[in-house]
């Protein structure tokens, strides 16, 4: 590997995103192709953070930094992809449901999922079925992420996903659901495509059920 996208590989992982905000630039000025420092150093980076989570060696907080960095190095990167013509992986539009103001969960999941080469749309929270249908309408999205923390907001996934129907937007994207209290079984109940447990998966979700409907 370069040893530039090395070091912003490492400096990822290890959260430090001031090095990460140097090294993207420097890696750009020595005419290294923007899309090889997007795989090489920041997705792979990414994958790496989702694979150590997953084995117990990086928790929460880990994750966090992380995916700052990362997002401060793709923020540098991301007018030379657009110059580029780089594809992203998919449109994802995430949000709280209406009702919960929780946010540590969502805002991780669009941060790996933009690790992971995704355009994020985020609503924030206490978003409205009708806000989720406007920006579900508004662009082409692939994936509309719902999440919710708290008992009580969870049946407004449903209503979310209900809504979507009625307004004849259901088929066109698929729905992943995530937050503390919910289980696969609640998301096969409230009519979502998938459940993920964890930031990192939900990324792998989102890859598998885009590859499903493109295959």
């Amino acid at each position: 590997m370069e040893p530039l996208i090395n070091e912003i590989f490492r400096n990822i992982l290890d959260g430090q995103h001031k090095v990460v905000e140097a090294k993207v630039p420097e890696a750009l000025d020595s005419g290294i192709d923007p899309k090889v420092i997007l795989d090489e150093g920041m997705i792979a980076a990414m994958a790496e953070v989702g694979r150590l989570f997953e084995a117990g060696e990086y928790f929460v907080p880990e994750m966090l930094i992380a995916a700052r960095a990362m997002k401060t190095g793709l923020a540098i990167l991301k007018p030379h992809l657009i110059h580029a013509n780089v594809k992203s992986t998919g449109k994802v539009v995430i949000g709280t449901v209406q009702g919960d103001l929780h946010d540590i969960g969502k805002n991780l999941v669009g941060m790996m999922l933009e690790g992971a080469g995704f355009e994020i749309m985020d609503l924030g929270t206490d978003v409205s079925p009708e806000k989720f249908i406007e920006a579900v309408k508004s662009a082409e999205v692939d994936i509309l992420a719902l999440s919710a923390l708290l008992t009580t907001t969870m049946p407004n996934m449903k209503a979310t996903i209900e809504a979507l129907k009625q307004a004849g937007s259901r088929d066109q994207i698929k729905v992943i659901v995530g937050g503390a209290p919910l289980t696969e079984q609640y998301a096969r109940q409230v009519g979502a495509d998938g459940y993920a447990p964890d930031a990192s998966r939900a990324v792998t979700m989102a890859k598998s059920l885009l590859a499903a409907s493109r295959g």
